[in-house]
């Protein structure tokens, strides 16, 4: 008999990673550290844990993140029925209540009769014929260093998550309801706009706030990652940075005053109940304190209640190019498979793709048969090519966007008919792939 696949780590690329395997027949042990040990972001028992933002990004299918779930559904994943199953209102995104969506991913994964979840630390790389590693951007710090040592040295980047306040603290009278461009449930958002004068005091007050202290392995030498900017870094690279970044106020009307704001705070739903919003795009490092002090002087937020402060932590990821196979697997050591953000995938359904490939390519190293191939015209496909060739002189994390997508045969200058167009395409591609997948397999057997 086989010995069974092990995989580390139960967020959602192990969890995904899992669920892949067994869906193959393949006896599957799934290590998690949880709740014995947490790391510095991690506060859940559950697995499948949303440590920032509880939105999975865009859902309509002419986007990227919307392209990538469908095609991630398509291919048998467990995290987008769930998520699907988990919504709260969110506009146009796909937007899940945290706590339901990691209740209902940690059932199907105890459930499966060919998982078996160990609670425990590992402290050293598995040595058995078949591995996959997903244990995210927080890895514990021994076996990071052994990971490190393994694959000659890896990167690190500062990753921020934003607060949460409850909805009975804000003041309504200062804040209106609507979507941008009026996009999905007029109640997805709650916008807290401010004119010229109130924008530059805050943006005053947030420059010379205080800063909660770094720990050791996290200095200010090291670079800041461009997808999750703290505002307060953000907001010293210029007086309009926020209102071109987290703050815009395009596609929003004040219907008070009949006009744009001058900048906006948006507040989207962070669970089902609607008892508490999360301030998009404010992931910060302030000390707690000044968070509800300068946060304070945005219109509605004056006596806001905080469930979450924002915090920031270290993620580490690796020199992927240099190192990975596009099925995820380790150059030196075929039967080994990295998943999640570590592999430098930038965002949690990126983050849950990768670990369903990685998965799949797991088990059809274990039939002996050849893993699925997705051409570069899939999403899918795309971030794997990307991570495993990047030529970028310094690698940094990337996720899904149809930058990466080969152009199409034909110039189609409207950018959303150009972009219904690329997925189009992608779908098109990643049947035929899976057909050929499928023809191939019954062939073997």
């Amino acid at each position: 008999m086989k010995a069974p696949v092990i995989v580390v780590g139960a967020g959602l690329a192990g969890c995904e990673a899992a669920w892949q395997l067994a869906r193959s027949g393949i006896e599957t042990v799934l290590y998690e550290m949880k709740p014995l040990r947490y790391s510095p972001a991690h506060h859940h028992p559950g697995f499948a844990e949303l440590v920032c933002s509880n939105s999975l990004k865009a859902e309509r299918l002419a986007s990227a993140a919307g392209l990538l779930k469908e095609e991630m559904r398509r291919m048998g994943s467990l995290l987008v029925p769930c998520a699907l199953q988990c919504r709260v209102p969110a506009g146009g995104a796909l937007a899940v209540d945290r706590d339901q969506f990691s209740a209902m991913v940690t059932e199907a994964i105890r459930k499966e009769p060919l998982i078996h979840v160990e609670t425990c630390e590992l402290t050293e790389i598995p040595q058995n014929d078949l591995v996959i590693l997903a244990t995210g951007p927080l890895t514990s710090d021994v076996l990071a260093e052994k990971i490190s040592e393994m694959c000659g040295g890896s990167l690190h980047f500062f990753d921020a998550a934003a607060p949460v306040v409850t909805a009975e603290s804000l003041n309504r009278d200062r804040i209106f309801a609507a979507s941008r461009y009026d996009r999905g449930d007029d109640a997805a958002y709650l916008n807290c706009p401010m004119n010229k004068a109130e924008y530059e005091q805050f943006l005053s007050a947030l420059l010379s706030a205080e800063r909660a202290p770094l720990h050791a392995f996290e200095t200010e030498e090291r670079p800041v990652y461009e997808g999750c900017m703290p505002v307060e870094i953000l907001a010293s690279r210029g007086t309009d940075a926020l209102r071109y970044g987290p703050m815009k106020p395009v596609g929003l009307r004040d219907p008070k005053t009949g006009h744009r704001p001058w900048a906006v705070l948006q507040l989207r739903m962070e669970n089902a109940e609607g008892t508490l919003y999360n301030l998009v795009g404010f992931q910060t490092n302030l000390k707690f304190a000044e968070q509800k002090r300068v946060f304070g002087m945005i219109p509605g937020l004056e006596q806001a209640e905080y469930m979450r402060y924002g915090v920031m932590h270290r993620n580490t990821f690796l020199d992927s190019p240099r190192l990975l196979h596009a099925d995820f697997s380790l150059r030196e050591r075929p039967g080994l498979f990295f998943a999640g953000q570590m592999t430098g995938v930038e965002g949690y359904m990126e983050s849950a793709a990768s670990g369903l490939l990685a998965g799949r390519a797991a088990a059809a190293k274990y039939h002996h048969r050849k893993p699925i191939s997705l051409p570069p015209e899939t999403m899918m496909g795309a971030l794997s090519r990307y991570v495993s060739s990047s030529a970028a002189k310094s690698f940094q994390p990337m996720g899904a966007n149809f930058g990466i997508l080969p152009p199409l045969s034909v110039t189609i200058r409207n950018k959303q008919e150009r972009y219904a167009a690329l997925a189009d395409r992608a779908l098109q591609c990643l049947s035929d792939a899976m057909q050929a997948e499928k023809m191939e397999s019954e062939e073997q057997a």
